[in-house]
């Protein structure tokens, strides 16, 4: 169970920093100011984010910005080695040695200019990790209250089962939108809730908007007659539908567009009519629900 209350819509800062927008400081102190203008109050990082820049970079923003840090939740996640300039790895692999873990949240709290870390997950799961060594860096990161709570990103139920056996899990941040439905049908849903695991959802649009296939072009047309019923845009719609799950699903908006930022929480109010819900998951499948 999560000690943490997060914002019911998070702020993804993946591409604030050199993999896309590249932000300087005052940008992104601003951008973080129209998140929590907007109730968009947690903002979800990770360690690799502009190859292990983005933390830090972030990081002076919110220290220049003088905002008090109960006002906000951070999240970040460990364990991906990148190939890059700032590491030495000479392959992509993943590390989750007691130490590691441990020294990547201390890391994450230098680089963010603060105390603690309100969530701190595992970014994949790794064939090698070891469960009890997880749990005794997961036992001192919380006793020494640099973390408030723990969870997983990307792992599969059996492989959430094996850690949740040695330490509590509060959070699994996975893949889900109207166009990558699978984790309501496969079963991960159903362990989350059984277990009070709540789910974040990275990339909660799909690719409605990216990608020009059969599926895009139905749910583009059904988004249209939903647009004029509900007098919103199509992405807040989509938002909407990832909500309206019973897992109590946190999507993260990856948008540093002002007025999107503005409409965001507008998915959060919108009462999804159950068979327009329906209708956007069987445009998404090509068929009607069995």
């Amino acid at each position: 169970m999560s000690k943490t209350k997060l914002s019911p819509i998070m702020a993804g800062v993946m591409n604030w920093g050199i993999w896309d927008k590249n932000l300087n400081t005052k940008e992104m102190e601003n951008m973080i100011n129209v998140c929590l203008e907007n109730k968009i109050t947690t903002f979800d990082h990770a360690d690799i984010y502009g190859d292990y820049t983005t933390e830090s970079d972030f990081g002076k923003a919110f220290a220049s910005s003088k905002i008090a840090r109960e006002k906000m939740q951070l999240i970040s996640k460990c364990g991906i080695q990148m190939v890059t300039e700032n590491r030495k790895n000479t392959i992509k692999h993943y590390e989750y040695s007691k130490d590691y873990i441990i020294s990547s949240a201390e890391n994450s709290l230098k680089n963010l200019q603060t105390d603690y870390l309100d969530v701190f997950l595992l970014h994949r799961p790794s064939p090698l990790m070891q469960a009890d060594e997880i749990a005794e860096a997961v036992l001192k990161l919380k006793s020494d209250g640099k973390i408030i709570d723990f969870g997983l990103s990307n792992f599969t139920s059996s492989q959430t089962e094996l850690i949740r056996q040695k330490t509590e899990i509060s959070y699994n941040q996975i893949q889900f939108s109207a166009t990558n439905f699978e984790p309501m049908i496969d079963g991960s849903f159903d362990y989350m809730q059984m277990h009070k695991i709540r789910p974040m959802s990275w990339n909660p649009l799909g690719c409605v908007f990216r990608e020009d296939i059969p599926q895009t072009h139905r749910l583009k047309k059904l988004l249209a007659t939903l647009v004029s019923k509900y007098h919103l845009g199509s992405d807040t719609i989509l938002l909407s539908w990832v909500l309206k799950h019973p897992a109590k699903v946190i999507p993260i908006a990856g948008t540093v567009n002002v007025a999107r930022i503005q409409s965001l929480m507008k998915a959060v109010e919108l009462k999804l009519e159950k068979e327009d819900w329906f209708a956007i998951w069987s445009e998404s499948m090509g068929k009607n629900v069995p």
